[in-house]
């Protein structure tokens, strides 16, 4: 019996066309939002027909999901290299939080994939679930710096997991109040939340 033939490897051109489909479908659901960006929307933006959107993407739902991933993949790189540079467990918290805030102010339209695809049916800026925060192990990164940061005898005894969701979700509000109000000094906030997480994990005397 013949074995099942492997699907052929991608050619270039695919993959630069299904990153252009990826792209605009980004743009739309940051611009019209998560509902009004239809397969049709996207190849129109893209300027090819919705039958070759679906020859890459089986459904609207793959290929939102496939943007939602590269955005986070990519914030997720972003904040990692930040903190990577930093061999003190302390200032790796610190540039946690400074990146994570860097990155949603840079890429607002990336924030607005991110948001639009995990906000509630009712709209606005509220997440879905709590511990949203823990989105594509982002919890679970902080949790383990601030772990680190108590075994090298720098921080103060507390739980990990929970003031992992504590500075997590300070963020998350901070950012959720600058997206809706764009004129808010972001880069103030940034300093505050950087005191506010020193203040709660720093080890005194």
């Amino acid at each position: 019996m013949t074995p099942p033939r492997s699907p052929a490897p991608e050619t270039f051109r695919e993959r630069a066309r299904r990153q252009q489909i990826v792209e605009c479908t980004i743009d739309l659901i940051s611009t019209r939002g998560f509902p009004a960006t239809s397969l049709s929307a996207i190849a129109e933006e893209a300027g090819i027909s919705k039958a070759a959107v679906l020859y890459h993407f089986s459904s609207k739902d793959n290929l939102t999901r496939t943007a939602l991933t590269q955005v986070l993949e990519q914030f997720t790189a972003y904040v990692d290299e930040r903190v990577e540079r930093e061999p003190d467990p302390l200032a790796a918290v610190i540039a946690y939080v400074r990146a994570m805030v860097s990155y949603q102010q840079a890429n607002r339209r990336h924030v607005r994939v991110i948001t639009e695809m995990l906000l509630d049916d009712e709209g606005g800026t509220r997440l879905k679930a709590p511990g949203s925060h823990d989105t594509h192990g982002r919890r679970q990164a902080l949790a383990g710096l601030l772990a680190a940061g108590q075994e090298a005898g720098q921080l103060r005894r507390f739980d990990p997991d929970a003031v992992a969701l504590a500075i997590g979700g300070a963020i998350d509000g901070v950012i959720s109040h600058w997206l809706a109000h764009p004129e808010f000094d972001l880069d103030a906030a940034a300093d505050e939340l950087e005191t506010f997480t020193l203040a709660a994990i720093r080890r005194l005397g």
